[in-house]
């Protein structure tokens, strides 16, 4: 009993302290669990950062910084060959292309994608950018750096290749997809090294991939073979729309370990599989990145987005991640190209995905893209839950009712188990009377009333831990059920009924996690009374803490937790009347 209790004040006190830093982070101050957040670069822009290293821009390094390239020598980080300009300038103005689906405003100076809006994505309730009509993924704005990038490297030590610092050349045409249109493209050029570098970027009608074609023509009377670079460059600390709603999720971090959705560099490759880099093992230089790849891609992710580059499919590349400045960093890939003869030209085709984490479309993009969508270590389990709520929408037609479907659907396939437990809870709930008597009696001599009990559980056949035990198999089932809902962007601005809107956020009336706790109330008077009179008051207050903690979980949790309540009070009514109907048969 004494360590029952211990438990239990655990328990109290972390809920309790949980609470309080989900408050804190709500309201926009310091997290008590973390460190603080690390400190801006006052000045720093994306475009710092050339792979292997190389002075700011507009300088020339002294000594030619190198990236080391697979398969063959390192080669030189250039040095900027055209002045630079700076985003806002008047040579600077970003050009707008659009699609149905994709907004870009790409910089001439690198050809950089600087700025990224989703126009299938509405804004939600909960962004920081509330003047934002649509989500803004990309951006390049003080303290909030997410740019898409990429250039050639590999020029003769003094000499520099078009870079995602040189200044390109735009070509007229349409900028928006017009009528019938299928696709609506723009065209950059740069000279620099003896190369010419053209690129062009392809929006193509219905899809969230930017299909991009380097032509590289050389210029020259020597062969050359440069490589290709992508690379995204972010902040670590990113005040994002995404961010903000993972670091709320502190409440329901206490559930799962500490855990909330990752937001950072990832990279997939066939022999590595899918791989976090965290944003300090860049710092460090402590990151196992593949050298010498033939597949996979390279992004970054964050709750319910993600943005990739998926370099051509079986060519060579190699995997980096680079700290650009003070808390600003680039993941990326390096591919060599083949040599090309004086006056000829290479044309090679990539593709940068900047999109939701639909897991449909992005299995059909490249091959464990799907991984993106953070499950967790429990995405085995993850994974065919999210199939059947799928398949529960595809019936119904509604997110909110298809999770009160699969709810149903997992309570009843996990009801044999339940039941158990129940049954042992009801016995226990029957011989309550009795274990207090015994508490009462030996209440001066521990040894003697522990003895007591066990003979009570051997008398009546009951198991202290048979209420347990079921409900510890369920737990891993439930901890992914709440990953699904929790990582889904198909909860997102999903409405359920009435008030509720978005079942990706906050029940804005609080009626769900106040109906939540009437039932944890229920259940718990349908279970035992503890014998210690303070794991009681403590058992009769946690309806209330634990109500106000789901105040800041989305409402597609709560409305799972609100119904897995529901059915367990009714399984439980119907179990316990089974067996008080056993037993009075049994007496008569």
């Amino acid at each position: 009993m004494q360590l029952q209790r211990t438990i239990l004040w655990v328990v109290f006190s972390m809920s309790l302290l949980f609470l309080w830093d989900s408050w804190q982070r709500h309201n926009g101050k310091p997290s008590l669990l973390s460190g603080q957040p690390a400190a801006e670069a006052p000045a720093a822009k994306a475009g710092a950062d050339v792979p292997g290293g190389a002075a700011a821009p507009g300088a020339v390094p002294s000594a030619p910084a190198a990236a080391s390239v697979p398969g063959g020598a390192p080669a030189a980080a250039p040095a900027q060959s055209a002045p630079a300009a700076t985003a806002g300038s008047p040579a600077a103005e970003l050009i707008t292309l659009s699609s149905d689906t994709l907004q870009l405003k790409v910089d001439p100076v690198g050809g950089q994608v600087r700025r990224a809006v989703l126009l299938r994505h509405k804004a939600g309730s909960e962004t920081l950018t509330p003047n934002e009509g649509h989500v803004v993924l990309l951006q390049d704005d003080p303290g909030r750096v997410y740019v898409a990038q990429s250039g050639l490297v590999g020029a003769p030590a003094g000499s520099s290749f078009p870079t995602h610092r040189s200044v390109f050349s735009v070509a007229e045409g349409p900028r928006n997809l017009q009528g019938d249109a299928k696709a609506v493209e723009l065209k950059l050029t740069a000279e620099s090294g003896g190369v010419r570098l053209t690129r062009t970027y392809r929006l193509e009608r219905g899809s969230h991939v930017v299909a991009v074609c380097d032509e590289v023509t050389n210029l020259g009377e020597a062969p050359v073979k440069p490589t290709l670079y992508m690379q995204l460059t972010r902040n670590a600390e990113f005040t994002s729309e995404a961010d903000l709603k993972s670091k709320s999720n502190s409440a329901f971090a206490m559930f799962t370990g500490g855990a909330v959705t990752y937001s950072g560099p990832v990279v997939y490759t066939d022999e590595k599989k899918f791989q976090k880099v965290d944003f300090g093992d860049i710092e460090k230089k402590k990151t196992d990145l593949a050298k010498n790849a033939v597949d996979g891609w390279v992004g970054m992710i964050q709750h319910y987005f993600v943005s990739a580059w998926l370099p051509t499919d079986k060519a060579g590349r190699e995997y980096y991640g680079n700290r650009v400045d003070n808390n600003l960093y680039a993941i990326g890939a390096l591919q060599p190209l083949a040599e090309i003869a004086p006056k000829a030209s290479l044309a090679t085709d990539t593709r940068l995905l900047i999109g939701p984490q639909d897991q449909r479309m992005l299995e059909t993009v490249a091959a464990g893209l799907d991984l993106s969508v953070d499950y967790g270590w429990l995405t085995p389990v993850a994974k065919p839950i999210f199939w059947l709520l799928e398949m529960c929408h595809r019936l119904v037609g509604n997110w909110g009712w298809a999770i009160v479907l699969l709810t149903i659907i997992i309570k009843t396939l996990f009801f044999p188990l339940q039941a158990a437990s129940y049954k042992s809870m009801a016995r226990m709930k029957a011989v309550t009377p009795r274990m207090m008597q015994i508490r009462e009696r030996h209440a001066n001599d521990r040894a003697k009333m522990n003895q007591a009990m066990m003979e009570l559980y051997q008398q009546e056949k009951i198991n202290p831990l048979g209420g347990c035990l079921p409900i510890v198999v369920q737990i891993p089932v439930f901890i992914a059920l709440y990953w699904v809902l929790l990582a889904s962007v198909e909860m997102r601005n999903a409405p359920w009924i009435g008030w509720i809107h978005d079942l990706a956020v906050p029940d804005p009336w609080f009626i769900l996690p106040a109906v939540m706790a009437g039932t944890m109330f229920i259940q718990i008077k349908l279970n035992p009374t503890p014998p210690d009179p303070v794991q009681a008051k403590v058992m009769m207050a946690m309806p209330l803490i634990f109500s106000v903690m789901f105040f800041f979980f989305p409402a597609g949790l709560v409305l799972y937790w609100l119904v897995n309540n529901i059915y367990s009070i009714a399984q439980q009514w119907y179990i316990t009347r089974a067996i008080e109907k056993a037993a009075a048969a049994k007496k008569a």
